[in-house]
Formats: structure tokens, C-alpha cells, sequence
């Protein structure tokens, strides 16, 4: 008789390492890498990732445990993504088996099985396919679901995305005009009938950048592209090439936002399926779309940062768009980079990475330097657009009016009455950051944080907008039972009432994480905004990321000072990027467009060089900067974080990291130790915070370090007393 294999499983846990555990012969045939297994662990059983076979074990056989439950018979995760997973824990020092964990959509990660992947569709029926095209002109989302089913018939999903119910749907239904029915997944990409609408011409930079990306091995290219220079018309006849030759496209954007738009323009452009994949999707969704991908049956892969886990039966294309923005980066738990994935991936899967964006991160631009990455340039927006106007206004020579100043009224006014769209951008949500009292002075704090709470006044609450604290707003001090209190201060809410109240025969819509978090909101707001009609539009930087807004003309900055003082090395680079971003809105359709950014420091050389001189030059000075401090993309780093309900623990045991990593690796040129010291803000969610950096001039001999270090003090009494994590390549550092 021959003892039962060994196999190695990864388990999602919080230990950094793998299990060994029996595997019955009764179960079948020895399962394969990326086959899921059901293993007792502790009290529990949880769902495993098998890794591969183990020739012997360092525990004794009859202390292994057998598997209960083989759940896959061929593997649901490829060599390759197994390879991506191992890497990225590895790298990022998270236990394995968690991270592989997260490769699978949530349905897997429990035990089911795939969800069938015939979808229900909707088709017209003899009575519908009778109607005339204007018989339901009084019911325009009724209509747009018959003009989509004279085309073809549709799938459930494919109306969700353009916001359309299933309340219409069922509506129809009743009516008899349309039914249900099943629709089997199409099995192949029709290529003589690719293009559902001719690419666009393309000007001469387009062109010649397009004629420089290679399509066969990996090459890594940074497509920096001015806004509205038609970086998403490259991608699209980048895709048609690789669908073409029978291959897949991973297209990865940062923002849900602005999945409905991207969404549109590619399935505008081609006839074949598209996944999606964004944590906004129900498990279900989500799963579908997985499978959707791994079986090659989706052409074109869309998603945000997890995305860079969906596994690719024909991968031909991967591209980052926005590649600057730090939602790419997971800022808790698994905290990877899924740009910096894309590159380790593009690179093993041998196929090109496009990185995309109007102002590339300081370290996509390093990279350019050293001839890791090659840039490409689009200098000038596409068709007839020119590049805003700027105009400054120094508010401490002008007195503003509920935070704006005369020439910002005035030229909203002006624009409004010529028919066309505003935007004005203000990175703070709520009615007001600060509720005082004028008598005394008392400040409305959280009591969790070491935070102010937001005015919400249309909710009437108290909100912290770091540990989510609610209370309503009271009618007296707390101190002195004084009834003057007053509202500080100016929020997106505030904004949107002093603009109704100003101009009021024009639309006032605002866009935040307030008046989005229904779904399919996002998609109304936007297609009201490209109604054309003119309004002013009132948001945070989810106005700022993508969007093309042909009908805004003027763009009012209205506060944008935030970067210039802060204690994160970053934020200054963040600063310009959402500056450029948002002003980018401006006259992308054929009219010029205008940015009035409203700034108490007008001449301070960082908004002076982006505003005269050039985003590029912008980001040679910061370079300079960084070079001068040895701070990345120069240095490499690494930033613990610990934090306690008492101060002294979570200061110990930073004291204790870097006693151990000095004993390991003493102070040099090469490699530098900063703190432990307080966090940006020392207590959140009723815990103090305090963090521990390290910098080093060589990649692998910090990752060296931190392969030592993580096992030491996840060994040590003083980790059981605080929350601890490891951050490589920190893109935050509160």
C-alpha cells in the first residue's frame, strides 16, 4: 500500500507560510497547481489553494491532516497567476495564502462552484418587433430598450451598464413587447464584423506612437498624453489589433466612476463581449465576468484594481489608464500595487504594458530615464481643442463671497449665459469642515479621531470622515450652551447652495461620494451632463479623473493650496496631478476653454511652474527635490505602522523593529531608519498611530531586510499588543 501524497496548500490566514496536508487516494487523481481543496484548519474548514506536491513534510505524516474536499477538477488559476500571487506576497511581505486568496472572486474564495454562465437576455417580441420607432417617445428608457433590441438581442447585463432597471424591463414585459429568454455565451469574436464603428483619424503624434508599440514580446511604454490628446483612441486601435490576431486586452482604469464612459466607448467601438470587474458588481456579476475572462470568451477585460489578478486564456495587450493615480495602490490589508503588478505580469506573460496618463507619476518618469520604460509623447490635444487659458486670483486681495471670488461669479455668469457648462472643483465633501461655537470657540471634534467633524447639514449630521463617527448637529455649545454656531469653512454641499441661490435659472449638480452612492447614479449625472445643456457642476476629484465633458468651457479651482504644506513627501506631486487633471475639464469640445484657480500663495514656485510653464517642468523640479532628500523614486521604502489603544505599546514595538533591523543591518549611506514617530494623524478610530520607515538605495537588500524582520516581529510579544502592517513602496504616508 503507498502512503497517501503530500500536497502543499496555501490557506488564507494570517501566517506567512504554507500547509502541508494528506491527500486520500479516494478523492481521484492528484489535483494540479491552482485547484481549489476544502482542508480543516483549527475548528474550522476552509477553502485552500493547492500549490503543488511535497516530496516530504516537516511535520511527521500521521500528524497531517487529509484534505476533505477536492472542490475543482481542472485549475481555476494559472501557473503564471499563481507565480504573480506568490511574488506579490513575497514582495509585499502578506502572509501567501491570503493573497492568493484574493486572486479568486468572493464566490470561489467560499466553495461554490462557477455560476452558469448562460445569462438571462431580453428580445422583441412579434408585437414589439411591430412598433413604430417613436410609439413610446413619452417613455424615453422604454424606447431606448426597444431601439437597443432592433439591433440585437441584449443581455441583462449589458442594460445595467447603460443604467436601464429591471423595473423597465418588467415594465415591457408586461406590456408584451419584449421576453425573456436564456443566452448562450458566445464562443468566438467574429472578426470580420470587429468594428461596430470606423477608429478615428489619427494626428501625427497618435500615429507615430502607435507605429512605435511593439504588440509581440514585453515591452513596458509610458503613453504620456496632455488631456484630451486622445490617449483612448490609441488604446482602442491598439485592442482592435490584438483582438484581431485572436488575443485578449486587460484595460485597467482607477475609479468605478468611470467604468460606465470607458465601458461606452468600447462597446461603441467593437462587437464582442466585454468583462468587467470592479468591486461594485454583485458576487454573481463578478464570478461571471471572471470565468468570462479565464475561458477567453471576453475580448476586452475592463476593471480596476483587482483586476490585475484576472487570469487571461489568450493574454495579448495589458494597459494601465490614469497610471498615476494612487488607487491603483491597496492602501489595507494586501497592500500591492496593481500597476507595479502589471509591469511583473506584462513582463511574464511576454506581452506589451501601455501606462497611460496626462501627468505621470514621478516614478513612471524615472523609469523613462533609465530606459526601463519608452515614453511616448502626445503633446497637443486631439481635432480642434486648444488648452485652457489659466487665470489666478489671489484671495488675500480679494474678498470672497462664501468662497468665491467676484471674477469667478463673474465669469461663471458670463459662460453660463453663452450656453455653456462650469465646473467647479473643491476636494472637500460636506456642507462645512467645522462646526464652532462663536462665543467661546468650542470646535466640534471627533472624539475617535484627532479630527474635526463635517457640517452635513442637508442630513443634518456630524460626520468624521475618517472613522465614519455620526452624531447629529446640535442646536447649543457643548461648553458654554451658547446658541451662535456657526458653520467654517466650505464644502461641496455649501458650494452647491451658494450657487443655486446665485444662479438660480441654471442646474446645479454636484458629484461626491454623497450623491453617488446609489447605483447607476454616477451614470445619470454624467448623462445629464452630456445633454449639453448648460449647468454648473459642483465636485471633488471624482469630476477630476477622465471624463470628457465636450460643453465646459470654464473651470474654477477653488482652493488649491492643500499640497503645498503637508507633511507627506507626495503631496505635492499629488497636488499637480489633480490640478492638471481637473483643469483638463476645460474646452475639450470646439470652443476654448478657461481654469481660474483661486490660490492664497499664486507665486509659490510649484504653482507658478505648473501654471507658465509645463507639467513636465513641474515634475523636474520635484525630481530634484526627491534626488536632493534621497526619497523615492531615488530610494526604496518601506513604512511600518502600528497602532494601540495606549500610545506607549504602539511606540514600543516600533522602538523594538527598528532595535532589530539596526542589530541586522546598521545605519549607512545605503540605508536609512526614521522614528518610530506619530502618524500625520496621531489617533484614528479611537487608536494612536505611530510609524517607522525604512529607506534603502538597493530594492533587494531592503527586501532582504524586510524578509528577516516580518518574522520577527510577527514572533514577538509585543505584536500581539498592537495592530501592525507592512507597506512596501508607500503611496500615503498618514
Amino acid at each position: 500500500m503507498t502512503d497517501p501524497a503530500i500536497l502543499r496548500i496555501a490557506i488564507p490566514s494570517p501566517l506567512r507560510r504554507l500547509f502541508d496536508y494528506l491527500y486520500p487516494a479516494e478523492l481521484g487523481p492528484l489535483p494540479e497547481a491552482g485547484c481549489r481543496v476544502l482542508v480543516p484548519f483549527g475548528r474550522r474548514q476552509l477553502v485552500g489553494i493547492v500549490i503543488g506536491q511535497a516530496s516530504s513534510s516537516e511535520v511527521p505524516t500521521d500528524k497531517l491532516k487529509p484534505i476533505a474536499a477536492l472542490l475543482d477538477c481542472e485549475p481555476l488559476l494559472s501557473q503564471n497567476l499563481l507565480e504573480l500571487g506568490s511574488w506579490a506576497a513575497s514582495y509585499y511581505q502578506h502572509p501567501i495564502g491570503d493573497a492568493l486568496s484574493s486572486l479568486l472572486p468572493v464566490l470561489l474564495r467560499r466553495g461554490e462552484p462557477l455560476p452558469s454562465n448562460a445569462e438571462p437576455a431580453w428580445q422583441l417580441t412579434t408585437r414589439g418587433k411591430g412598433l413604430p420607432e417613436s410609439a413610446l417617445s413619452r417613455a424615453p428608457r422604454q424606447q431606448q430598450v426597444l431601439q437597443q433590441l432592433q439591433l440585437r438581442t441584449a443581455s441583462r447585463s449589458h442594460f445595467q451598464q447603460l443604467g436601464i432597471s429591471s423595473t423597465i424591463l418588467r415594465q415591457l414585459e408586461q406590456k408584451g413587447l419584449i421576453e425573456q429568454i436564456e443566452l448562450a455565451p458566445e464562443a468566438s469574436v467574429d472578426h470580420s464584423n470587429l468594428l461596430a464603428e470606423p477608429s478615428l483619424p489619427l494626428y501625427p503624434e497618435q500615429q507615430q506612437a502607435l507605429e512605435q508599440i511593439q504588440l509581440s514580446g514585453f515591452h513596458s511604454y509610458l503613453l504620456d498624453g496632455t488631456t484630451g490628446s486622445g490617449k483612448t483612441e490609441v488604446y482602442l486601435q491598439l485592442i482592435e489589433q490584438v483582438v484581431r490576431k485572436g488575443r485578449q486586452a486587460l484595460v485597467m482604469i482607477p475609479e468605478i466612476s468611470l467604468t460606465p464612459q470607458t465601458l461606452q466607448r468600447f462597446t461603441s467601438r467593437f462587437n464582442c463581449p466585454v468583462a468587467v470587474i470592479h468591486s461594485g458588481l454583485t458576487d454573481r456579476e463578478r464570478a461571471l465576468a471572471w470565468d468570462q475572462a479565464r475561458t477567453g470568451r471576453a475580448a476586452i477585460v475592463l476593471g480596476t484594481r483587482s483586476a490585475i489578478f484576472t487570469p487571461l486564456k489568450n493574454p495579448g495587450l495589458l494597459i494601465v489608464d490614469e497610471e498615476h493615480d494612487s488607487s491603483f495602490k491597496q492602501q489595507e490589508g494586501f497592500r500591492y500595487s496593481a500597476r507595479d503588478l502589471a509591469v511583473w505580469r506584462a513582463q511574464s506573460e511576454q506581452i506589451p504594458l501601455i501606462l497611460g496618463s496626462a501627468t505621470p507619476s514621478l516614478e513612471s518618469l524615472y523609469n523613462c530615464q533609465q530606459q526601463r520604460y519608452t515614453r511616448l509623447v502626445l503633446s497637443s490635444r486631439a481635432g480642434a481643442s486648444q488648452q485652457p487659458a489659466w487665470q489666478t486670483v489671489d484671495v488675500r486681495q480679494h474678498r470672497l463671497s462664501s468662497g468665491f471670488s467676484r471674477e469667478l461669479f463673474d465669469a461663471m455668469q458670463t459662460q453660463l449665459d453663452d450656453g455653456n457648462q462650469v465646473l467647479v472643483f473643491l476636494n472637500r465633501r460636506g456642507f462645512a469642515p467645522t462646526l464652532s461655537c462663536h462665543q467661546c470657540g468650542w470646535i466640534a471634534n471627533c472624539h475617535r479621531c484627532e479630527a474635526r467633524l463635517t457640517v452635513h447639514r442637508q442630513i443634518n449630521r456630524l460626520i468624521c470622515h475618517h472613522c465614519e463617527f455620526q452624531q447629529t448637529v446640535p442646536t447649543r455649545c457643548s461648553q458654554c450652551h451658547s446658541v451662535q454656531l456657526q458653520c467654517v469653512g466650505q464644502g461641496t454641499e455649501r458650494s452647491e447652495e451658494t450657487l443655486a441661490a446665485l444662479f438660480p435659472d441654471f442646474p446645479v449638480i454636484r458629484v461626491d461620494r454623497d450623491t453617488t452612492r446609489r447605483k447607476q447614479a454616477m451614470q445619470e449625472i454624467v448623462a445629464k451632463i452630456h445633454s449639453g445643456e448648460p449647468c454648473i457642476l459642483v465636485g471633488t476629484q471624482m469630476l477630476a479623473k477622465g471624463h470628457h465633458f465636450p460643453n465646459v468651457t470654464l473651470v474654477a479651482i477653488l482652493d488649491a493650496d492643500a499640497g503645498l504644506f503637508s507633511a507627506d513627501f507626495r503631496a505635492a506631486e499629488k497636488m499637480g496631478q489633480l490640478i492638471t487633471q481637473v483643469a483638463g475639464r476645460a474646452g475639450r469640445g470646439k470652443k476654448p476653454g478657461m481654469v481660474i484657480l483661486q490660490s492664497q500663495h499664486c507665486e509659490h514656485p510649484l504653482i507658478s511652474t505648473l501654471i507658465h510653464q509645463s507639467y513636465s517642468e513641474f515634475c523636474e523640479m520635484l525630481l530634484t527635490e526627491r534626488r536632493l532628500a534621497q526619497l523615492p523614486p531615488f530610494r526604496y521604502m518601506a513604512l511600518l505602522r502600528a497602532e494601540a489603544r495606549n500610545m506607549t505599546d504602539a511606540e514600543n514595538f516600533l522602538a523594538y523593529a527598528r532595535q532589530l533591523a539596526e542589530q541586522q543591518v546598521s545605519p549607512n549611506p545605503d540605508i536609512s531608519y526614521l522614528g518610530p514617530l506619530p502618524a500625520p494623524m496621531e489617533k484614528r478610530s479611537g487608536r494612536f498611530r505611530q510609524q517607522f520607515s525604512i529607506t534603502c538605495r538597493e530594492r533587494p537588500r531592503l527586501q532582504q531586510l524586510m524578509s528577516w524582520l516580518c518574522p520577527q516581529l510577527e514572533a514577538s510579544s509585543l505584536g500581539k499588543k498592537v495592530r501592525w502592517s507592512v507597506d512596501i513602496d508607500p503611496q500615503d504616508m498618514s
